[in-house]
């Protein structure tokens, strides 16, 4: 349960106020955000699909 918590509390999009400032670093996290509910909706296709 406390990974699901983990998970969630980095999905969510509100900005971190102890984030750094740098430009880089919150492009990578918002790509891998997007990468990751781009796999669960994926995922959520393959099994609507096979079922």
């Amino acid at each position: 349960m406390e990974i699901l918590k983990k998970f969630l509390s980095y999905i969510r999009w509100k900005k971190d106020k102890g984030a750094e400032k740098n430009f880089n670093l919150r492009m990578m996290h918002g790509i891998n955000k997007l990468s990751i509910l781009m796999f669960i909706i994926g995922m959520i296709i393959v099994v609507t699909k096979c079922t």
